[in-house]
């Protein structure tokens, strides 16, 4: 089966959008086409502001920073782009990710400030944990890493922050703030 929109190639997938085959090449490039409109025609940013990037070293704030340096350079944003990422202080829990970011910053060649709990409330989350047990430590835990976001953001002097949040993650927060808007209104 043939790409729908180069009509050459031989299709790759089908596009969850348009439901039409497309092949890898136009596939990427109608996904930058999309990200560069929504910045353009929103306004997002403007040229000479600094943007830290929230990266945690998975696959959707990795995808952000890549896209997000590629469109820079490719559309002359003229945005400073910076990787901020958390260390919450959990064994075993941030050390590969950590490792990824890393190797963004180097592969990207952009810089990196890694804040961690430790050096910004003086404790890990491993520590938190002794303290209060495995109950809500979670909701501590999400609470600090965006107050660490905020922190650092305003260490490096960032103008605004991206982070790399998918559908999924925006549709989990809406419903669990409307689960406890619920349980308050009936507590």
């Amino acid at each position: 089966m043939k790409c729908n929109t180069c009509k050459t190639q031989k299709a790759t997938i089908k596009r969850p959008k348009t439901n039409k085959p497309i092949c890898t090449p136009c596939f990427f490039e109608c996904f930058e086409n999309e990200i560069d409109y929504t910045i353009t025609s929103n306004k997002l940013f403007n040229p000479g502001e600094k943007v830290a990037i929230g990266a945690s070293g998975g696959k959707d704030s990795t995808v952000l920073a890549y896209v997000l340096n590629l469109l820079n350079k490719k559309k002359n944003y003229g945005l400073n782009l910076y990787l901020l990422s958390i260390d919450e202080g959990i064994t075993g829990y941030r050390d590969d990710s950590l490792e990824t970011v890393k190797k963004n910053e180097i592969d990207y060649g952009l810089q990196l400030k890694i804040v961690s709990y430790k050096e910004l409330y003086g404790w890990t989350m491993d520590e938190i944990v002794k303290l209060i047990g495995l109950n809500n430590n979670c909701t501590f835990c999400g609470v600090f890493r965006r107050q660490a976001l905020n922190r650092g953001a305003e260490y490096i002097k960032a103008d605004k922050i991206v982070t790399g949040h998918n559908a999924d993650d925006m549709a989990e927060t809406v419903f669990n703030l409307t689960i406890l808007t619920i349980f308050y209104l009936f507590v």
